[in-house]
């Protein structure tokens, strides 16, 4: 598999149990930044009742599209290229439920923020959006693994980073999106869900 992640494979058992808690039948998914679409074939093998759309920036598309074509899902459809700060790359489309993965520290904030003004376009009413990853809490790193997470992340790209629950929150809810769960996962990450009011 191109762009293969050993941390996606490692965490999809457990975001999939929960998402098997959250989706409902015939319900369309849009993912955020795919990669490799691990999680997009992972998650639509297992759900089969669900339709998935993976999305990326246009340099991950032709090996995310070589990936699901060998899969060949019925119900997951070919990615869409997708530069978050765009607000013309985003779909027409609109969805019940928006899930990124590992995207929000990887994003500068300035992407963050407009992952959040953008989003809205495309959520149904009473859409899901559910966000996994590391995040800080009032300032502070759940772990010293995500502390020294973070410095990787920096010296890599001085724009990403661990992001404060606080301020992500604060952008949801301006977005009209009401707070619903935080899920401790393993390796020190969460799965936050809001619901679009």
């Amino acid at each position: 598999m191109l762009n293969f992640s050993p941390s996606c494979e490692r965490n999809q058992a457990v975001i999939l149990a929960e998402l098997t808690e959250l989706l409902n039948v015939g319900q369309t998914v849009l993912e955020i930044g795919s990669l490799s679409g691990q999680h997009a074939i992972h998650f639509s093998t297992n759900i089969p009742d669900i339709k998935w759309q993976p999305t990326d920036v246009e340099e991950n598309i032709s090996a995310l599209s070589q990936n699901l074509a060998e899969a060949a899902l019925n119900n997951c459809s070919s990615p869409l290229i997708l530069d978050v700060a765009q607000k013309h790359h985003w779909p027409v489309e609109q969805y019940e439920v928006i899930f990124t993965a590992n995207t929000l520290h990887i994003m500068s904030w300035q992407h963050v923020e407009k992952f959040f003004e953008n989003i809205t376009n495309v959520c149904k009413k009473g859409a899901l959006l559910c966000i996994y990853g590391p995040f800080k809490y009032q300032g502070q790193y759940t772990s010293a693994s995500n502390a020294d997470f973070q410095l990787w992340l920096q010296n890599r790209d001085i724009n990403s980073g661990i992001r404060d629950f606080e301020k992500v929150n604060e952008l949801a809810i301006q977005q009209g999106f009401k707070f619903v769960s935080d899920k401790k996962m393993p390796a020190n990450n969460q799965l936050l869900t809001w619901q679009m009011v």
